[in-house]
Formats: C-alpha cells, sequence, structure tokens
C-alpha cells in the first residue's frame, strides 16, 4: 500500500511532569544542561527522552505535549530545544481550557488528547489513562523507574499504527 502524501500522521503525545520531567532522586535523567540553561530550565528529562522522541519521529509519527501544566509553549519548545528536540504541537493547560473545555458546563478531563486526533497519549496518572475508552484515545501509562520504557511505547505506538492500517484497509 503506498502511503498517500496527504495521509495524517499517527499522533503520539507525552505529558510533562512525572512522565518526561522526573526527579534525578528517583529516576536516571539526562545529564543536566551546562551554564546558564540549567538556571533557566530546572527540569530534569527522564533518560531516553530525546532519543524516543526523535525515533519516533524517525518511524513517522507526529510527537506532542498535552499537559496540564500552564508552563508558556515557548519556554517547552526552547527547554527540549537545548536537548536536539523539535515538538509538532504542544497543548499546556491554557491552550486545552481555551480549546477544549471552552464553556461547557460540564467540567472535562484535564485532557482529551482526541481532540487533537492523538492515536497514544503517555501519561503516569491512572485517571487519564482510564478516560481513554470514553473519550476515544488510546493511554500507555509510564510508572516509575523503567529502563525499558522507550521501547514499549514505540511498540505501544507501532501496535496502535497497524491497528489502524487494518482498520482503514478493511480487515
Amino acid at each position: 500500500m503506498k502511503k498517500d502524501d496527504n495521509e495524517q500522521k499517527m499522533r503520539v503525545s507525552f505529558d510533562l511532569d512525572e512522565v518526561l520531567f522526573v526527579s534525578p532522586e528517583t529516576h536516571k535523567t539526562e545529564p543536566g544542561l551546562r551554564f546558564p540553561f540549567n538556571r533557566i530550565f530546572k527540569e530534569r528529562l527522564r533518560l531516553g527522552t530525546p532519543e524516543l522522541i526523535n525515533r519516533l519521529q524517525e518511524l513517522g509519527y507526529e510527537v506532542w505535549i498535552y499537559t496540564s501544566s500552564f508552563r508558556s509553549e515557548g519556554y517547552i519548545r526552547s527547554l527540549f530545544r537545548c536537548y536536539g528536540v523539535k515538538f509538532d504541537g504542544i497543548v499546556n493547560g491554557t491552550r486545552h481550557l481555551k480549546e477544549v473545555q471552552r464553556d461547557n458546563a460540564t467540567i472535562l478531563p484535564q485532557k482529551v488528547p482526541s481532540r487533537y486526533r492523538i492515536s497514544l497519549h503517555v501519561d503516569d496518572e491512572t485517571v487519564i489513562c482510564s478516560q481513554g475508552k470514553q473519550y476515544g484515545f488510546e493511554a500507555y501509562q509510564l510508572e516509575a523507574q523503567d529502563d525499558a520504557w522507550k521501547e514499549k511505547v514505540i511498540a505501544r505506538a507501532e501496535e496502535i499504527k497497524n491497528r489502524i492500517i487494518h482498520k482503514k484497509e478493511g480487515h
């Protein structure tokens, strides 16, 4: 099957806190940034984050951040640029409230990845992951320190992509 140029890439999103941003006391982390960047960006990245994001993009996925934090998009992009990472999209707490919650009388979950055509969302919160079925997205729950987390995320993304392809082909 030839890939159509107009075909949408599958999107994978990551939460920030306790997923990509972790404490060196509980997780293996990427080396800290050098001065002066380490004064601006205090967060530490989970070991393997730049490698995983770049690998997913090489495999043809769009990679997004979907966080309930109110860090600005510019701050997030600048921090990750220091590690050689560029995101395809960012949804922070401000954008979520403006575009998803809007003036809904019903309080929606703090993340609704399907609203942004995100097929797989990686999060640490059980409640977010459990809402996937109801709100139309797949989730991968990242637990504590896991040396194989990158491979597990890629495997989950590939599994979902293959399911989507089979469904489109009528299998």
